[in-house]
């Protein structure tokens, strides 16, 4: 039962901070540290590629009226050649150019970040770093552009500066709000066209592990209940974040997600000195 117990805590985790600008890779290397939680499980392929499953069913199902448009405008600008002023054209596409660069880095460099940059201490740098970054972007963005209203070149920047969440703490929806709100997205434009332009890339990332999984490259038993525990939270979690952060930028600053950043870094620091 407490493998059980720490499978569901670890889901919620991965569903509130795939989509809150807090970062869920920094929470779930930080979050097993802190708690002293080492089943080998809780890092495992198996149960990684679950997660990743629950929070892009909650993108899914979230938005799946967008996804019943859009894909298709996606599939009728190739065949017409033309956006034809429809909006959900252009947004397809600055989708499809916004998962570019983040593809290409986490197929060239994942490895190498997981190998060589995982550790506490890093996500306490990475967390002020990514703090920063929001608070600015927050109050120096023009907020007066509407996703249609992007550039191709706007699209692939918010791509870019996407790739740089393979850093642990980052957080990939921080830095691409971030990126959207430099560019004048509003700030709900900025987190619904990051939450849209996750969907590629959470699916490719699971597509990637599954592959490792299938290769072989797993060392640990794989009890089912935890697994299913850990799914399930994660995404009824990922359907409440993209719903509450909706919701609460439409009238509100990004502030109070700067200040948890920098409050989670203090506490890794405090931790690691302790230690």
């Amino acid at each position: 039962m407490a493998l059980v117990f720490q499978a569901l805590v670890i889901g919620v985790v991965q569903g509130l901070t795939e989509f809150l600008p807090i970062s869920s890779s920094g929470h779930l290397l930080v979050v097993p540290y802190l708690l002293g939680w080492n089943d080998p499980l809780l890092a495992s392929l198996p149960f990684t590629v679950m997660l990743h499953l629950g929070t892009l069913g909650a993108l899914l199902v979230y938005f799946w009226r967008d996804w019943l448009r859009l894909v298709p405008a996606g599939f009728a600008t190739i065949r017409d050649r033309s956006f034809r002023g429809d909006p959900d054209r252009r947004i397809a596409w600055l989708i499809v150019a916004a998962t570019i660069p983040a593809a290409i880095a986490g197929y060239l460099l994942n490895d190498v970040v997981e190998r060589e940059i995982r550790h506490p201490g890093v996500v306490a740098l990475t967390m002020v770093a990514g703090a920063v970054i929001l608070w600015l972007a927050d109050r120096w963005g023009e907020r007066r552009k509407q996703m249609q209203d992007l550039s191709m070149a706007g699209g692939v920047g918010i791509g870019v500066a996407q790739a740089a969440a393979l850093i642990p703490g980052i957080s990939r929806s921080g830095i691409s709000i971030s990126a959207g709100l430099f560019l004048g997205l509003t700030r709900d434009a900025a987190a619904r066209f990051s939450f849209l332009m996750a969907a590629p890339i959470i699916a490719g990332a699971g597509i990637f592990e599954l592959r490792r999984l299938i290769a072989g490259d797993v060392h640990v038993d794989t009890p089912l209940v935890p697994i299913a525990a850990g799914t399930l939270a994660a995404f009824v979690a990922g359907m409440a974040a993209i719903a509450i952060l909706l919701r609460y930028v439409r009238s509100h600053r990004y502030t109070v997600f700067v200040a948890y950043r920098l409050l989670v870094a203090a506490l890794v620091i405090v931790a690691l000195l302790a230690r």
